[in-house]
C-alpha cells in the first residue's frame, strides 16, 4: 500500500521560511517524477515543483522560481520543498504527489494533477503579512 506522508507545514510571517517533507512508503515504480502541488481556498490545485527522483532534473512554477527548492533523499525515500521568502499568496494546503503516469517529468508546463496516482493528505501553510 502506497503512503505519502507530508510534514513541515505551519504559520509564518511574510519573508519567512518553511521546509516541507514527504516520506514515501510502499512505493516502487518506474515512474520517477514526484512533486508538490498546492490548493488555496476557492482555487484549483496547481503544480509548484517536480523532481525526477534518482536524477537531477527539477522544474518549478514561475510563481515560486528562485524562492522554492525541491530536493530528494533517496536513502530515506523522501522529497523536500524548501520554501524561502514566503508571501501571503503562498498560503495553501500543500500536497505531495507520486505515480506520474508518464514516468519522467520534462517541464512544469505539462504537469497536471490528474496525471499523478498517489497523494498525501496535505499540510497547511499559512503566511501572514
Amino acid at each position: 500500500q502506497v503512503q505519502l506522508v507530508e510534514s513541515g507545514g505551519g504559520s509564518v510571517q511574510a519573508g519567512g521560511s518553511l521546509r516541507l517533507s514527504c516520506a514515501a512508503s510502499g512505493y516502487t515504480s518506474t515512474s520517477s517524477c514526484m512533486g508538490w502541488f498546492r490548493q488555496a481556498p476557492g482555487k484549483e490545485r496547481e503544480g509548484v515543483a517536480v523532481i525526477n527522483v534518482g536524477g537531477f532534473a527539477t522544474y518549478y512554477a514561475d510563481s515560486v522560481k528562485g524562492r522554492f527548492t525541491i530536493s530528494q533523499d533517496n536513502a530515506k525515500n523522501t522529497i523536500y520543498l524548501q520554501m524561502n521568502s514566503l508571501q501571503p499568496e503562498d498560503t495553501a494546503i500543500y500536497y505531495c504527489a507520486a505515480g506520474y503516469r508518464w514516468g519522467v517529468c520534462w517541464s512544469m508546463t505539462d504537469v497536471e494533477s490528474p496525471d499523478f496516482g498517489y497523494w498525501g493528505q496535505g499540510t497547511q501553510v499559512t503566511v501572514s503579512s
